[in-house]
């Protein structure tokens, strides 16, 4: 058993806990409790801290214990465990708390043992003070060089080379185009004031969540990232439009801009310059269609967020007819980094093409769900391997979808594929603003298609009639192929339709709605003929193409009649099991229930 950790009074000691939304939502809001608790009881409140996501959010809750550079790290930890940790690290104040703590420290269990594991594959740039300060402290982010870039260009003569240092980097919009920021940045440059900057925090991909975790974890990163841009360009105000799904970083984000203006970082005469920078926030209302650039400027004008045809581009023509830079949160983050460490720096990391790191949000089945920053030009079967942990055991890796709904499906066979803008667009996959959804060999590739493509369709705003009207009839063959009615010719009817609503629809909603299918047509063609020419589900998961029996392996343990929700197995003990396929509704419980394989798909 380790004997408390005596450190000496040079270095600090700190106990941080895990406060972002996926902290909260695992049960992290009574470890703060009990934290706090065991801190005072020690006399020493001053070393716990609330921090950030660092990006581990299936380890949530989450304890970092860090002293200099030794660091702990405790995994899923409930308020019984906290007093265990902290007798473990926290040398209490005065000799009778020494004594109880050494006590009670011998009848402490040998568990919980602190864990480790990568959380990048690269240098951390975007994510470098994310589960490393309070969000909520602006000391603490300046301490870390916080500010730095924007106090520098408010030097009128260094100012003209923040947009040449970010076009020398290579830094290119995270958002999914990957349009080069430097060169957008120099289009509004050259237009007439009025202008406005806008920070795109309408994060809307099923299975995404990079901008709600940096919002949250490090707002005055993005703050000052906004008003560098404003300043880059001569803008006088700007908005953070954020939706209204995610209220902490909404919260976050208008505290750090109070906190900056109190700090002269904004206001009418940013640390004595004599310039003049106003940043609010926005919510939006949920639409994924304001994630494109010019629906957004439409809701942040108060009117329904639809697209409009370009050009002209917002940098010309956007918020009240004005100049416009729109950039979403991740392009943002990066922009301090570059300034204070150089473009150089910046452009050594990635891959010719594709320079810096990309933060993906990794979900689906993967074992390690949460958010990883990668150096551009690793491949994907390297961020789904070393950093998700592959899949289950006893699973098989089949898939990733890179993009969400406008992305595309890309092949184990093909995750040898860097993460790069170009070499992704070859495969028909893009990178779109970082989400990645896992998939294995139980998850049906056409369901997958139905899925994504169901929430497009839903999600479209209606203004053309390819994109309003050819989703729907693309969704209804979808259906079809899934229910066992599939129709000849439905196949070479969902690829022109996926054409068609591609090249005819006026936003990049429309335009990319069809790419999952597309994909998933090229590399799984044989799934769709299967349920098309043979009414079957090769994954076994369309309910309407797959029959529940069970084998001779059956021990009669009751398991499966006991998990199933409407009484399709009868309760016999100690005898093989039967289903009854009329009262069957195909729900899975008995195979997950099932100890012995006995359950099986057909």
């Amino acid at each position: 058993m380790t004997a408390p950790l005596e450190r000496p009074a040079a270095t600090p000691l700190e106990v941080r806990l895990g406060m972002g939304s996926c902290g909260i939502a695992n049960g992290a809001e009574p470890v703060w409790e009990a934290l706090r608790s065991g801190a005072r009881e020690a006399g020493r409140e001053g070393v716990v801290k609330a921090v950030g996501c660092g990006g581990s959010c299936h380890r949530e809750p989450l304890v970092e214990v860090v002293a200099g550079e030794d660091r702990s790290l405790y995994t899923h930890v409930t308020p019984e465990m906290v007093p265990v940790i902290l007798r473990r690290h926290v040398v209490p104040r005065g000799w009778p708390a020494r004594l109880r703590w050494a006590a009670r420290r011998l009848r402490d269990p040998e568990e919980p043992r602190p864990e480790s594991g990568p959380r990048s594959l690269g240098a951390r740039i975007v994510l470098e003070n994310c589960g490393e300060i309070d969000p909520r402290s602006l000391e603490e982010y300046r301490r870390r060089g916080g500010y730095a870039a924007l106090e520098a260009c408010l030097d009128p003569a260094r100012r003209d080379g923040v947009i040449a240092t970010l076009t020398e980097s290579g830094l290119r919009g995270r958002g999914g185009a990957g349009f080069p920021t430097g060169r957008k940045w120099a289009l509004a440059r050259r237009q007439p004031a009025p202008k406005y900057v806008v920070c795109n925090g309408d994060e809307g991909d099923p299975g995404a969540f990079m901008d709600r975790l940096v919002l949250e974890s490090d707002p005055h990163r993005v703050v000052e990232g906004l008003a560098i841009a404003a300043l880059a360009v001569g803008a006088e105000e700007g908005f953070f439009y954020i939706r209204s799904e995610y209220p902490q970083a909404v919260r976050r984000i208008a505290e750090a801009l109070r906190q900056a203006e109190a700090g002269g970082f904004l206001g009418d005469d940013v640390r004595g310059s004599g310039e003049r920078l106003r940043l609010a926030v926005r919510e939006g209302a949920g639409a994924f269609v304001c994630g494109e650039e010019t629906a957004l400027i439409a809701s942040l004008e108060g009117r329904r967020g639809m697209p409009r045809l370009r050009p002209p581009y917002p940098v010309e023509s956007g918020f009240r007819g004005r100049p416009t830079v729109v950039n979403n949160v991740e392009t943002l983050a990066n922009v301090p980094w570059i300034l204070r460490h150089g473009a150089a720096a910046f452009a050594r990391l990635g891959s010719a093409g594709s320079k810096g790191t990309k933060v993906f949000a990794l979900a689906g089945k993967v074992r390690h769900g949460g958010l990883v920053e990668v150096a551009m030009g690793i491949t994907v079967a390297r961020i789904v391997e070393e950093l998700g942990g592959g899949v289950a055991p006893g699973r098989r890796f089949k898939a990733v979808l890179l993009g969400g709904p406008s992305g595309g499906c890309l092949p184990a066979e093909l995750a040898h594929t860097p993460v790069d803008f170009e070499a992704l667009a070859r495969t028909g996959a893009i990178m779109g603003s970082g989400g990645l959804v896992v998939l294995d060999d139980r998850d049906c590739m056409v369901d997958i298609a139905r899925y994504f493509l169901r929430f497009t369709c839903g999600e479209s705003c209606g203004k053309c009639t390819f994109c309003r009207i050819g989703t729907r009839r693309m969704l209804e063959i979808l259906d079809r192929l899934c229910e066992g009615e599939g129709r000849q010719g439905d196949l070479e009817a969902l690829a022109e339709l996926a054409d068609r609503v591609g090249r005819t629809s006026l936003c990049g909603l429309g335009q990319t709605a069809p790419n999952p299918v597309l994909t998933a047509l090229r590399y799984f063609r044989d799934e769709f003929e299967a349920h098309l020419h043979e009414r079957r589900c090769p994954a076994g998961k369309c309910a309407a193409l797959v029959t529940y029996t069970i084998n001779d392996r059956c021990i009669g343990c009751t398991l499966c009649a006991q998990a199933c929700p409407v009484d399709a197995i009868a309760y016999r003990p100690y005898e093989i099991h039967e289903i009854d396929d009329a009262a069957c509704v195909r729900c899975d419980a008995c195979r997950e229930a099932c100890l012995d394989d006995a359950v099986e798909v057909h």
